[in-house]
């Protein structure tokens, strides 16, 4: 599309609120980068709405990434099998997606977003006892867990071009009973796996607006620099802050499935 001021602005901007509510709450926030593209943007095609999305998902995990090894431990072998798993499932996932109608994959997005809300709202079981790594010993168990739920979630994420941490962290947890903290470092290794190998097939079918996604990174950058500051100003509030944001997924998730119902009832 032809960027105005306009539309550049309001993509600049959709990347401030991504941004925003994902160093506010630590995640969820890309969710709402396809809706946002479609009818804050003005993105004609759901198509090279969640082509751009993926990129600018992936953009912004691999920056996670870099500053979380930093400071914090990160579970690289389990990270590395669950995400060369899910390369492949987002790879068929974006051949799927590409195929399906596009207001079709809209209903569908807004379907999972009302899973995402419901997700958000029930409470993460914390795991207490030590988690095994993968090492040649815990291969056997661990190796098929790890690579089934990864090209499970992977498949879900090339289809709707989403980062899909919200099932990758749960994913890690419950394949390597990893505790949520080191999951959730984890899931970045995924989130960027799985963002570059959808954006990177809907690229190839010219599905992907370089100066929106562009425009989306930098909005998404400074808007997760102000989350960041407000996360610790707001961090007595961010559980109720969460449940909030949860039920705003639910409706927004209703609202775009009974948009793209209504264009093929």
């Amino acid at each position: 599309m032809m960027l105005t001021a306009l539309p550049a602005g309001l993509a600049l901007g959709s990347g401030g609120v991504i941004g925003l509510v994902l160093g506010v709450i630590g995640g969820g926030g890309s969710i709402l980068a396809v809706p946002l593209l479609i009818y804050a943007v003005g993105m004609a095609s759901p198509h090279a709405a969640i082509g751009t999305a993926a990129f600018a998902v992936a953009v912004n995990a691999a920056t996670s990434l870099g500053l979380h090894a930093r400071r914090s431990k990160i579970r690289w072998p389990c990270a590395i099998v669950f995400s060369a798993a899910g390369i492949t499932g987002a790879f068929a996932g974006a051949a799927i997606g590409k195929a399906i109608d596009g207001q079709k994959l809209l209903a569908g997005f807004g379907l999972l977003m009302i899973v995402v809300g419901v997700m958000m709202l029930r409470p993460r079981t914390q795991v207490d006892h030590p988690s095994p790594w993968l090492t040649w010993q815990t291969m056997p168990q661990l190796l098929p867990r790890l690579a089934g739920l990864g090209a499970g979630v992977g498949l879900l994420s090339g289809i709707f071009g989403i980062g899909g941490g919200f099932l990758i962290v749960p994913g890690l947890m419950l394949a390597a009973r990893m505790p949520i903290a080191e999951a959730a470092s984890a899931s970045l290794v995924a989130v960027t796996a799985f963002g570059v190998a959808s954006a990177s097939s809907y690229a190839w079918s010219g599905l992907v607006d370089w100066p929106v996604a562009l425009l989306l990174v930098a909005g998404g950058a400074v808007g997760a620099v102000a989350g960041t500051r407000l996360n610790t100003i707001l961090s007595r509030r961010r559980d109720m802050l969460a449940r909030i944001f949860a039920w705003f997924v639910i409706a927004a998730g209703l609202y775009v499935t009974g948009r793209g119902a209504l264009t093929f009832a």
